[in-house]
């Protein structure tokens, strides 16, 4: 009998491992380093918009943040902004990429778990160098099918994702801590979608959840995933 779900796919940052909190504890060293200039709110408010603005430009991950928190020092200075500053901002992210992974509760036996029963694929957005360290890190790489490192998480993206992987959307779940990200879309391409809450969420990427979606589920944590591909499968 053919399996309802055909292919489970996982996010990585703050799924299975943490990574939010590494960007606040920089943008807390940012806002130290600037502090005689601007206040911490709308120190904060204006690097996300500079966040905001240059996703296009630099895509997901450490080295744009990085970008983006030197512009935001140059704006608010007004362009005074000192060289010594400018190291200080360059060595913040080089800590945040050289920082080793903790995996989240749960995560080494649910990867273990689902890996022998589904083909699992990891679908990340981010750089693609430190994703894949990361991932070596982690040594839950054996365990996965695939490894998607993409530019951004749409629809499309989802879809062609797993039929790289052998099945269609519609016999896919597609499980992360990003309503906006890893529900949401991974939905509109016809898998399930399964929200994971973290403790922290990135601005840019929160949603509301599409509570009325029948492919929609929510779990309290990632420990309940292997339960409800059970269930899933039962249905």
């Amino acid at each position: 009998m053919t399996k309802m779900l055909q292919i489970i796919g996982l996010d990585a940052d703050d799924t299975l491992w943490q990574n939010e909190e590494f960007y606040r504890v920089t943008q807390a060293r940012f806002a130290e380093l600037l502090a005689d200039c601007c206040a911490e709110d709308d120190l904060h408010n204006r690097l996300l918009a500079a966040e905001r603005r240059n996703i296009g430009h630099y895509g997901f991950g450490i080295k744009g943040f990085m970008l983006s928190m030197i512009e935001t020092a140059i704006e608010v200075t007004e362009g005074k902004v000192s060289g010594a500053v400018i190291g200080e901002i360059l060595a913040a992210g080089q800590d945040m990429l050289q920082h080793p992974i903790t995996l989240l509760p749960h995560a080494d036996r649910v990867v273990r778990d689902l890996s022998q029963s589904h083909k699992l694929v990891l679908i990340t957005k981010g750089d693609l160098l430190d994703q894949e360290r990361k991932l070596a890190q982690s040594g839950l790489g054996e365990y996965f099918h695939g490894v998607e490192i993409v530019s951004d998480k749409k629809p499309e993206i989802y879809t062609r994702a797993f039929a790289r992987h052998g099945a269609s959307a519609d016999v896919a779940l597609m499980a992360g801590n990003s309503m906006k990200s890893d529900v949401i879309p991974a939905l509109e391409a016809g898998a399930f979608g399964v929200y994971v809450p973290s403790t922290y969420i990135w601005a840019l990427e929160e949603a509301d959840a599409p509570q009325s979606h029948a492919r929609y589920h929510s779990l309290p944590d990632l420990g309940g995933l292997p339960a409800l591909v059970k269930i899933l499968e039962q249905a």
